[in-house]
């Protein structure tokens, strides 16, 4: 009995660890698909592709192409605008610039007229008569009057 104590002991002190059994998963690789034998659906299937696919690229080349014909009206629109910008201020500036000739040549005809009132203002003057004083300020009133005459002719054009 005391051997049946001994040997029950040491059964009893060992602890029994439990042990975790991880599972090992294995990957399998992916099965192959397996290629359809070529029929004369799937030779369609690709005639009927090729096309679709060659009329996609090009309706996209059609579109970038028509971006850029967009663009193009758009910037002959800007410059036809600004053409007609420029050809309205040009019929302006030559439209003054006759308006600036017309008024250059009425001023003149102007300063014309009044040099020859200013020359008939100075014949009328006698230098002789200037030694003798009364004939001097009789001059001089004449030409006060005369020069009073101009300047009311001044007056009138500014």
């Amino acid at each position: 009995m005391a051997e049946a104590k001994t040997k029950a002991a040491p059964k009893a002190a060992v602890k029994k660890t439990a042990v975790k059994k991880t599972p090992t998963k294995v990957k399998k690789a992916p099965a192959k698909k397996k290629l359809a034998p070529k029929t004369k659906a799937t030779a369609k299937a690709k005639t009927r592709a090729r096309p679709k696919a060659v009329d996609t690229g090009r309706n996209a080349l059609l579109a970038g192409l028509g971006v850029y014909g967009k663009a193009y009206d758009r910037v002959l629109e800007q410059f036809s605008s600004l053409q007609e910008q420029v050809d309205e201020a040009q019929s302006r500036l030559t439209e003054r610039r006759k308006q600036a000739e017309d008024l250059y040549k009425a001023l003149i005809k102007r300063g014309t007229a009044v040099e020859k009132d200013a020359l008939q203002a100075l014949a009328d003057l006698e230098l002789d008569a200037l030694a003798d004083r009364s004939k001097l300020e009789a001059q001089m009133k004449r030409a006060k009057s005369r020069f009073d005459d101009l300047k009311s002719k001044f007056g009138k054009v500014t």
